[in-house]
């Protein structure tokens, strides 16, 4: 009989335990159960699936040139993490008593991930009033700086007005990310249902000028937060294709990790691990500084503003999602290309390494 791994079990292991009810339901419905028999393989040295997998029960070894470095027995602490997760495998893994493992797909989990960290909104600086130029105070933010003219004169030619009514919902959350949007005139309100309640918290209050929209376009996930209008007002919107070629290419400034390492070597550049607590706690590069995407908007003034920093997480999703956070705000970044996948084992610590 095929073992069944309910999303409530999931809640045991990490980084499954940051996310929300609705996503690990869907996680469960999705992922693979391997059931095992004492010396079987789970995966081999340099094996490239794409594939985070977890022991549910039994015990596994892991073995790298013959030799047995560690067994991880199911409900330890050990076995909450995705068992050598880094890319390639840099050991073998060995069921050393019949054993149950479940598979993830890397990108669903980071996919999740990226929608689930990117919902905090903290907007510091609102319009004095719906009078405000909007194009000048568009043209001032940072990232608009970072943009080649062409591409912002094709942006504005590019753009589609639309008029919206006190009340009007813009944008819902869980929706799939279509629109970049611009504030021309009028005032809106960011909210977001937390799982398991039916009544929206107010985040935020947005005006003239301000921007929403990019990171579902980012991360290519659907919407966090809704976005209803508080008052009469104009909308500009831009198009996902738009967006993504015109305003958020020129501004992420992506680099391969034999570049990047020599920048950081140098001194010319310092890591900056943007996943969770969990993932970085299992495996990160060696003197990394870490900042999780949820916290990033909190805690960016702790960041170095002269500081050329290098965003890594799995993929780069996460890391591009961060790097147009950053950038707004005039901080320098790039996004290592592939993540942590392309980081070989000699330059990685953690619990899992």
């Amino acid at each position: 009989m095929s073992t069944k791994i309910s999303f409530l079990n999931l809640n045991n292991y990490q980084p499954l335990d940051s996310l929300p009810p609705e996503s690990l339901k869907e996680i469960a419905e999705k992922l693979e159960v391997l059931e095992l028999k004492k010396g079987d393989t789970v995966f081999r040295e340099g094996d490239r699936d794409d594939q985070h997998l977890f022991l549910y029960t039994g015990n596994v070894d892991l073995i790298k040139a013959g030799k047995t470095l560690k067994t991880i027995e199911a409900g330890t602490a050990d076995a909450r993490s995705a068992i050598a997760h880094i890319i390639p495998r840099n050991f073998s893994c060995i069921a050393s008593s019949d054993a149950v493992v479940f598979k993830v797909d890397a990108d669903l989990l980071d996919l999740m991930l990226a929608w689930d960290q990117t919902g905090n909104f903290q907007v510091e600086e609102l319009s004095s009033g719906d009078d405000d130029d909007w194009m000048t105070k568009l043209l001032q933010t940072e990232s608009f700086r970072r943009i080649p003219p062409a591409n912002i004169q094709t942006i504005f030619t590019s753009l589609e007005d639309i008029e919206a009514s006190a009340g009007d919902r813009i944008i819902s959350q869980g929706d799939p990310g279509d629109y970049f949007y611009i504030i021309k005139s009028g005032r809106c309100m960011v909210t977001r249902k937390n799982p398991g309640q039916n009544k929206e918290i107010k985040l935020a209050e947005l005006s003239t000028g301000d921007t929403f929209g990019e990171e579902a376009l980012i991360s290519d996930t659907t919407r966090n937060a809704s976005i209803v209008m508080l008052t009469k007002g104009t909308l500009s919107r831009l198009s996902k294709e738009n967006f993504l070629k015109l305003l958020n290419e020129p501004m992420i400034e992506k680099v391969d990790y034999t570049t990047a390492n020599l920048k950081v070597s140098n001194g010319e550049a310092i890591w900056l691990d943007v996943r969770l607590p969990a993932e970085y706690q299992s495996a990160h590069i060696k003197n990394a500084t870490h900042m999780p995407l949820i916290f990033l908007r909190l805690k960016m003034k702790e960041l170095d503003p002269m500081v050329n920093y290098i965003l890594y997480c799995d993929t780069e999703r996460r890391s591009a999602s961060a790097s147009y956070i950053l950038g707004e705000k005039g901080y320098k970044t790039s996004v290592l290309i592939n993540g942590i996948k392309d980081i070989p084992a000699d330059a990685l610590e953690g619990t899992n390494i």
